[in-house]
């Protein structure tokens, strides 16, 4: 077998297409007889639904049918709401807010589906969707954490007091007060993360067809059984057997494309219902306003440090806006995912989190690359490059006095979460020596002759992968023309699966990657989790190992007998099975055409031994235009810990993405709505500002592979969402170090030119 990663790397395997406008997108496809679905969205953020008139609509031309909740009800539709995981702080189990496909008596944010027009063109339903007259009572709406508390605020939904809706607790607060009294240096911080637009290039959508008495729903999801099995059991009432979900070519999906949310799942009861194909896509003015939102974090965060600088306990309470209707990873990522790095990659002794999710009138909050690592990164990071700044101390130096060494590995956390490698210091210094660290000086002296504000960051992170789920399938089929087809549970979205999987299974099974198609997106042919939580390499990859293991394994006992042999003699190199010391032997597909069915087919199912924990560290420097608060991002540098990557261009990609994206937080990025009305001000990306390649110096990204993980055979770590990771902190730290001689302490994201430079006339006065 050719060892892994030792091969040239291979060209995209997916540009191809993609290039040449060949891809397989969901709004691409059309099918005979086909309706088109389109919603009627409400223009109040709270409000009664006192009646829908639906009468001229349906005369309107063109127009097949018109449906709302009542309709999907008398069918037997369920709701996409669940159970209450964890109680509030009071012991109370507060109820989750019922989320239907389309609103019941009341909607409860601005752009909340409330009936669904189906005609023959899209034109035409976009026509009669005006006709649709909905008469609203309006109610009072909060969208703010803050407002949403206010003793006597209005209420979201009447089964969650207080517009509270679960809490969570970590570590010891006796012990926390213990050292925070006896603590020489206290840093404290009020962070908020910003509600964040997700914006896939590729909007969402459905194409459903009744075929053969089952449903074939097409749809870009990052977990095709996931979706087969809430569409089967919430909204078409039929076994899963019944429902087959086909993803083809997905652009960007980021967190949002997880699972179906209610309403694209319309499209598919409509398609049930009339018996014909039936077309739904999202206009990026409905992603704005009704698709899943990211962050929205409030963060009371402390830190308490010896006369040295060594932390000695980590204090923090959180509110998380989770939006009108909770989604499951709307409260598991505050309340469980995200703290899991809430020490990050230092030796923390103690901790004491509360953590809180809050309802408001706004959509709903669900994951977002990074999902909860990215806030409790940046917390940590924060309150260090601010401790250091206290005290007196080079922000490099305090990192490494308090970093987890490689000694202490494997290290549990005060969180319990087990690290099972990284030398955080390594990469700490990797990174300050590929920035020119030492030559910061110069570049802000020059920076300050021009009238400029000069800064510089830093940030060390850790990151959790695995989204828990620790088995991947990987099923192997030859044919007897030799290519071998491997069945992923994975799914791409952009990332480059097919390339990495293709690459290393050419090299494990010693054949040409022209042989070798990676297969994705049919819940009929996969399982699993799908891809999120930089999960899909080092998970799916391992079954990919050992999927090639089992297929050579088989393959010497079949070849065994075709060459009347001994398995024992059986030797296997590039794709040709043969018989040792002699010239006698069989190919890999030569073999697969004696079986009865043409073909050898292997089922593999592989589980790693834990979570994976990328690390590294980030440095940026930045220029401030003190006239105007405009900031310019002048040098970017990462030195990443991915352990072994199975295509270095691929991993670097992934790291320029997430890095982009992280930066579009710290400076530009932020979801708002009107506090009185509730309103969307950013509906449009005439008012959601979204960074462009001029945002953006050359990043300078590195690897160094000298530290594999040890959960897993390939000794691969997660690289999907690291650069959001590290980014954010590293850039807001840079802009404090330049703000910091001037007395401001302390900037709220995005740092906007306006917001820069209302801070700095703050000091003026």
């Amino acid at each position: 077998m050719a060892a892994f990663g030792k091969a040239q790397y291979i060209k995209r395997v997916e540009d191809d297409r993609l290039l040449t406008g060949t891809g397989g997108f969901t709004d691409n496809l059309s099918r005979p007889n086909q309706v088109h679905v389109v919603l009627v969205r409400s223009p109040h953020a709270h409000a009664r639904i006192a009646n829908i008139d639906t009468s001229a609509a349906k005369k309107a031309p063109g127009v097949v049918a018109v449906y709302t909740w009542a309709d999907m009800a008398a069918d037997g539709c369920g709701d996409f709401s669940f159970p209450a995981m964890f109680p509030n702080a009071d012991g109370s189990k507060p109820e989750m807010t019922p989320r239907r496909s389309l609103a019941h008596e009341v909607v409860r944010h601005v752009g909340e589906a409330v009936a669904a027009v189906v005609a023959e063109t899209r034109e035409q339903a976009v026509d009669a969707v005006e006709l649709v007259e909905v008469e609203y009572d309006p109610l009072p709406a909060v969208t703010e954490i803050d407002d949403a508390l206010r003793p006597g605020a209005p209420l979201v939904w009447q089964g969650a007091p207080g517009n509270l809706a679960g809490f969570n607790r970590f570590g010891d607060q006796a012990k926390a007060d213990d050292a925070f009294k006896a603590a020489a240096h206290i840093v404290s911080l009020d962070i908020m993360h910003q509600r964040l637009i997700v914006n896939a290039m590729e909007p969402r959508a459905i194409m459903a067809e009744w075929e053969d008495d089952r449903m074939i729903v097409h749809i870009g999801s990052q977990n095709p059984s996931v979706t087969r099995d809430t569409l089967a059991g919430v909204i078409l009432k039929m076994p899963k057997e019944q429902v087959r979900v086909l993803v083809r070519d997905i652009g960007g999906g980021f967190g949002m494309k997880t699972g179906i949310q209610p309403d694209e799942s319309v499209a598919v009861w409509v398609a049930k219902v009339l018996k014909r194909p039936a077309r739904w896509r999202a206009e990026r003015s409905e992603e704005f306003q009704a698709t899943t939102a990211g962050r929205d974090q409030l963060h009371k965060a402390s830190l308490a440090l010896d006369k040295d600088g060594r932390i000695l306990a980590l204090r923090m309470e959180a509110f998380a806006n989770i939006g009108a209707y909770p989604s499951r990873g709307g409260v598991v990522i505050p309340l469980f995912v995200g703290p899991k790095v809430t020490t990050g990659t230092y030796d923390i002794p103690v901790v004491d989190l509360r953590l809180n999710c809050v309802l408001t009138n706004t959509a709903t909050i669900a994951a977002y690359r990074g999902a909860g690592r990215p806030e409790c990164i940046f917390n940590i990071e924060r309150l260090m490059d601010t401790a250091a700044r206290q005290i007196g101390m080079d922000p490099a130096e305090l990192r490494r006095r308090n970093f987890v060494k490689p000694a202490q590995m494997p290290y549990t956390t005060a969180m319990g979460e087990k690290y099972d490698t990284g030398d955080f210091n390594l990469f700490l210094g990797k990174t300050l020596d590929a920035s020119d660290w030492n030559g910061f000086a110069q570049r802000k002296a020059e920076a300050e002759k021009r009238g400029k504000l000069y800064g510089r960051g830093l940030a060390s992170y850790v990151e959790w992968t695995s989204a828990n789920v620790m088995n991947e399938m990987a099923h192997y089929e030859v044919k007897a023309d030799g290519t071998v087809t491997i069945w992923m549970g994975t799914q791409g979205m952009g990332q480059g699966l097919q390339t990495s999987f293709t690459q290393l299974a050419s090299e494990l099974l010693g054949i040409d990657p022209s042989k070798i198609e990676i297969a994705m997106g049919d819940s009929d042919r996969v399982g699993g989790v799908g891809s999120m939580g930089s999960r899909s390499a080092y998970i799916g990859g391992s079954a990919v190992l050992t999927g090639s293991e089992k297929l050579i394994d088989k393959g010497k006992d079949l070849a065994a007998d075709a060459l009347e042999a001994s398995t024992a003699d059986i030797t296997y190199a590039s794709g040709r099975f043969t018989i040792a010391g002699t010239d006698r032997g069989i190919g890999l597909g030569e073999l697969a055409a004696k079986q009865p069915d043409k073909r050898i087919f292997i089922e593999n199912v592989n589980t790693v031994d834990g979570i994976a924990w990328p690390n590294g560290a980030h440095v940026g420097e930045v220029e401030i235009d003190p006239e105007t608060g405009h900031v310019e991002l002048k040098r970017y540098t990462t030195v990443d810990d991915v352990g072994r990557p199975l295509h270095r261009p691929i991993v670097f990609g992934q790291i320029h993405g997430g890095c982009a994206q992280g930066i579009g937080q710290a400076l530009l990025e932020e979801n708002v709505y009107d506090r009185e009305s509730g309103q969307l001000l950013t509906g449009s990306f005439m008012d959601y500002a979204m960074p462009r390649a001029d945002t953006f110096p050359t990043f300078n990204n590195q690897l160094d592979d000298s530290v594999p993980a040890k959960s897993n055979p390939l000794g691969a770590k997660g690289v999907g969402e690291s650069g959001t990771v590290g980014s954010t902190p590293t850039v807001m730290n840079a802009i404090m170090d330049a703000l910091w001689p001037l007395g401001v302490r302390n900037l709220q994201m995005p740092a906007t030119p306006l917001r820069v430079w209302q801070a700095i006339q703050a000091t003026r006065k």
